[in-house]
């Protein structure tokens, strides 16, 4: 999608400090941390949103749930840290690219704040 800010981010043509990717996702850290550690995990193909997936997209979000632990670890989240994907506007998506927020360095709130 050619618009699309994370879409851009994941490919290069936007720098960020990318913490990791591979093939099928991009890592890197939010503009606007809510934590010491927050990340942005989005898959490389432009998916808009968690109610937007399909079958076809099932081995994807597997790879990206196990890649979550490697890049905790990659950071230093040894103990513990929050993973959250938000969807749709109630949900509080801001940007339609589904991507999992990985937030961790301090003791996660509920609500947050």
């Amino acid at each position: 999608m050619s618009d699309c800010i994370f879409c851009k981010l994941a490919n290069g043509e936007i720098p960020t400090e990318m913490v990791y990717q591979d093939e099928l996702v991009a890592c890197f850290r939010d503009a606007s941390p809510q934590a010491p550690v927050h990340l942005l995990m989005v898959p490389k193909q432009h998916i808009a949103s968690l109610d937007d997936l399909a079958p076809e997209h099932h081995a994807l979000m597997g790879h990206m749930m196990l890649k979550i632990k490697e890049v905790a670890a990659l950071e230093g989240l040894d103990n513990g840290y929050r993973a959250v994907i938000n969807c749709g506007e109630d949900g509080q998506q801001t940007v339609q690219h589904l991507h999992i927020h990985i937030l961790g360095k301090r003791k996660m709130t509920w609500p947050p704040g």
